[in-house]
């Protein structure tokens, strides 16, 4: 396994998790129906992509679990009560919480390549999300600083499991997430068009780019794999501009451009570098 392979596979997850903005608003379902709804068809891929499971979990497991649905709860309610862009942006905070808590935890120090990343996606990511950003909504700006701790939160836990098996915390959460929101989810109406959001939402948004990022958390430093992700916000107009044809402004396609610069960047960077 390559640096550059496993930053790919991450890559590959950031894309497929960029999708859950447009089917999450083209699906009519209550925010705790989708968590369930997509969490069960997710936890039916790991279930495929582990064979065997022990249902002994560690401390660690159950800690990085939870902090896997509060990030989807958090974000869902921070985009009700606050701008997409707030809720994003301070989702994607995460970065910052790695690096203070990397080293305690971890033991892995910031590269100069972290150190010059950082603010280059940061800077990127301002300009994206231009004049979406709003001091206004407090308790959906709160929520969304949660999402990003949280996130960081999953991300550790993860990477301390990389002579482990991560992919097993996914389970779990998904597992924890089908439960919370099953009272939500059987009172919504299953036609076709919601069942084929949801599957494909479970499926593949969820469940094959979590398989991807379990993976390649093992191979990449925590603070790496996060700057990585950055990418997931950047990705999500893409989507829509192919489906309902808008096109993102030109400060936003600068900080997007900025963003995928300094991605592709670490992979290239890597790409000699083998790891264990």
């Amino acid at each position: 396994m390559t640096r550059a392979r496993a930053n790919l596979m991450l890559m590959g997850a950031a894309v497929l998790w960029s999708s859950s903005g447009l089917f999450i608003k083209l699906i009519d379902w209550a925010p705790l129906s989708i968590l369930s709804g997509r969490s069960m068809a997710s936890a039916a891929v790991f279930v495929l992509y582990l064979g065997r499971v022990d249902f002994r979990w560690t401390r660690l497991q159950i800690v990085g679990a939870s902090a896997y649905v509060c990030v989807q709860v958090t974000f869902i309610f921070a985009t009700k009560l606050t701008s997409a862009a707030n809720a994003v942006f301070l989702q994607y905070t995460a970065p910052l919480y790695i690096l203070l808590l990397g080293y305690a935890f971890l033991g892995e120090r910031p590269s100069r390549s972290d150190w010059i990343s950082m603010p280059l996606v940061f800077a990127g990511l301002v300009l994206f999300l231009g004049d979406g950003l709003r001091f206004s909504g407090i308790e959906g700006n709160l929520l969304g600083a949660l999402s990003g701790l949280t996130m960081a939160v999953m991300v550790l836990c993860m990477r301390r499991q990389k002579l482990g098996v991560p992919a097993v915390t996914i389970l779990l959460g998904n597992l924890i997430g089908m439960a919370v929101g099953f009272p939500s989810l059987i009172q919504e109406t299953f036609d076709p068009g919601s069942l084929a959001i949801i599957l494909f939402l479970g499926l593949f948004q969820m469940g094959l780019a979590y398989v991807l990022f379990s993976i390649a958390i093992r191979y990449l430093d925590a603070l790496e794999s996060s700057l990585i992700l950055f990418l997931e916000p950047v990705l999500n107009p893409v989507w829509v501009f192919l489906v309902l044809g808008e096109l993102p402004g030109k400060l936003a396609l600068l900080g997007g451009l900025l963003v995928l610069g300094t991605a592709v960047g670490r992979v290239v960077r890597g790409s000699r570098t083998r790891v264990k």
